[in-house]
């Protein structure tokens, strides 16, 4: 049987070293536990879960909170099904094993808290809740070491795309292919869900800095994120102003949906109308044209997220909020209408 002085001897670190790395505590460099982690799970090391969890006090088990009561897409999401993927591989690296947290189990109704405390969780990361609600900052504000890596919770470190940056970008891309009249088309929004308007801020900054005019009109909030909500969004811009050469769209579906109003009324895309989403799902490298857009770096974040909660539960300080930037992906919904002249 391989124990942690074979890992050890192996290393070279000594033997209370590695129990710190293998069970997350200590004041250890991410290199020398990932050195450790790499080295146990070399050689087959397989920790005895009851006595580890008897000699530390610790379960070893992080609760999961992810709901998916507004995008219905469930580990389908662009975004949270890799989060949760990578976040899993890195956390079980850590010694640590993974399970849903719920505000229902058994034959009852309870509270992210209590279920926590009923399962003994030592840590919690909050990837996907179904609102940021009384419960959500209950959590947050009890000696549970917590993440996030979507909303913006205040007590809980989180980590999430640099969106103001990724607006900006979309903005200056379609400047430097001609376009001065632009619309964007929002996903929801509230004060700890804020990607839509940070992505919108970043927009505004690029063009306000480029000395082009945008109003609140040429903005259309969508009350979700489908293609049927881009649709009806890109309707209402149209009518309201007929000589938009670009589209913004704070996520692909709705961009579909916005790109799919034009079709229906024989307007041509890009031709007519260029288009930039947010998020790289699958449909939108086969739509046609196949969509621009920017796809968040889901494996960092969780990495991130992961390397948090570590730390948190070794004692160690740690970041209130971290942004990783996001990938822009060309293709050909954006067309370069910066040579065309007017005759």
């Amino acid at each position: 049987m391989i124990t942690i002085y074979d890992i050890a001897k192996k290393t070279g670190y000594t033997a209370p070293t590695v129990s710190k790395a293998l069970n997350g505590t200590g004041g250890l460099s991410a290199s020398t536990r990932k050195k450790i982690l790499e080295v146990a799970k070399e050689i087959g090391y397989k920790p005895n879960m009851a006595a580890r969890a008897l000699t530390t006090k610790k379960s070893f088990l992080i609760g999961i909170i992810y709901e998916d009561t507004h995008m219905k897409k469930g580990f389908e999401h662009p975004l949270f099904s890799g989060i949760l993927s990578k976040f899993r591989i890195e956390m079980e690296n850590s010694g640590y094993d993974l399970i849903f947290l719920s505000k229902s189990f058994g034959f009852g109704k309870t509270s992210y808290l209590d279920h926590c405390v009923h399962r003994n969780v030592d840590g919690v990361v909050v990837i996907n809740p179904a609102e940021t609600d009384s419960e959500i900052l209950e959590l947050a504000s009890s000696d549970i070491p917590c993440v996030s890596t979507n909303d913006i919770i205040p007590g809980i470190p989180y980590v999430i795309t640099e969106n103001f940056d990724a607006g900006y970008k979309a903005a200056e891309y379609f400047i430097q292919n001609g376009h001065k009249k632009m619309c964007y088309i929002a996903g929801p929004s509230s004060v700890y869900t804020t990607a839509s308007m940070e992505r919108l801020e970043g927009f505004k900054k690029c063009l306000s800095e480029n000395q082009i005019c945008f109003d609140e009109s040429l903005i259309e909030t969508s009350p979700s994120w489908f293609r049927e909500n881009g649709f009806n969004a890109m309707e209402k811009i149209w009518k309201r102003h007929n000589d938009v050469t670009a589209v913004f769209a704070a996520n692909d579906g709705m961009a579909i949906g916005a790109m799919e109003y034009f079709q229906s009324i024989g307007v041509s895309v890009p031709d007519k109308v260029s288009f930039i989403g947010f998020d790289d799902e699958l449909f939108s490298s086969y739509f046609t044209p196949t969509l621009t857009t920017f796809r968040q770096n889901r494996a960092r974040i969780a990495e991130i997220a992961a390397e948090i909660l570590c730390n948190r539960l070794a004692g160690l300080p740690v970041a209130d909020c971290v942004r990783v930037d996001a990938n822009f992906i060309v293709r050909d919904s954006v067309k370069d209408i910066s040579k065309i002249s007017i005759l």
